[in-house]
């Protein structure tokens, strides 16, 4: 049975943050908040987690999720920066709704499914989902919703679409719902908008003056932590060139 846990009391807020903690750990999956929507989250390190995950959507391996992490710094560890503008783009837009495409670090030991040698990172505005990161480190976290169904605003709506497939429902109440992050594609060359969001082009192209915009506009009402779509080597959506966004979720 699933259990829901309100994040916001303080009194018993470390003991639930412990529980998931053991829980992600252990392959299984949550549902969190975040700055956008609501989103459901497992391991980046975890195949049997991110193959739940993406089964609990009714997904396949085209659609591998993005990539949450509590700060900046862990950014390098995780995927190679060929373009020192990324750190510019990240001290100003992060945390928020931000996804940056980059090629992987070949060395890590993880499948987010057809990632075509690309990872899509996000640092979320949400107190709540920062203090898991913290504790958890990076978690592939996808909209928290069915495919093809609006991503969930209150831990409620996720469950009723998700029900016992995750083990934890996070509740910090309503949040935003403000639609998709801005996906920039920082893989490719030149760089571009795979997705567009609440981040406009004239801002980015203010550290990346080269920033081409080939994203479609972000459906309202779907995503969360981060949705970007599989970045092919030179656009694939989210990522790319070709980048289709991969979906609508953040």
């Amino acid at each position: 049975m699933p259990r829901t846990f309100d994040v916001r009391n303080d009194e018993v807020r470390d003991l639930v943050l412990a529980e998931c903690t053991r829980v992600i750990r252990e392959d299984g999956l949550l549902v969190v908040p975040t700055d956008t929507v609501y989103g459901i989250a497992a391991d980046a390190f975890s195949q049997k987690g991110v193959n739940a995950l993406l089964a609990a959507k009714g997904r396949g391996r085209d659609f591998p999720p993005p990539v949450l992490v509590a700060r900046p710094e862990v950014v390098p560890a995780l995927a190679e920066v060929r373009d020192q503008t990324v750190f510019s783009l990240l001290a100003k837009f992060w945390p928020g709704p931000l996804t940056v495409i980059l090629p992987a670090q070949p060395s890590l030991d993880w499948d987010l499914g057809e990632t075509h040698g690309t990872v899509a990172l996000r640092m979320p505005g949400e107190k709540h989902v920062l203090e898991l990161l913290a504790k958890t480190g990076p978690l592939a976290v996808s909209s928290a919703n069915t495919h093809g169904v609006p991503a969930a605003t209150t831990a409620a709506e996720a469950e009723a679409m998700l029900g016992d497939s995750v083990e934890i429902y996070l509740d910090a109440g309503q949040v935003p719902g403000v639609g998709s992050s801005t996906i920039v594609d920082m893989s490719a060359v030149p760089p571009r908008i795979v997705r567009r969001g609440p981040i406009s082009h004239a801002e980015l192209a203010e550290i990346v003056p080269d920033l081409l915009d080939f994203g479609a506009p972000a459906a309202a009402g779907s995503s969360t932590a981060a949705e970007p779509a599989t970045s092919e080597a030179a656009p694939a959506d989210p990522d790319g060139t070709a980048a289709e966004a991969r979906d609508k979720a953040d």
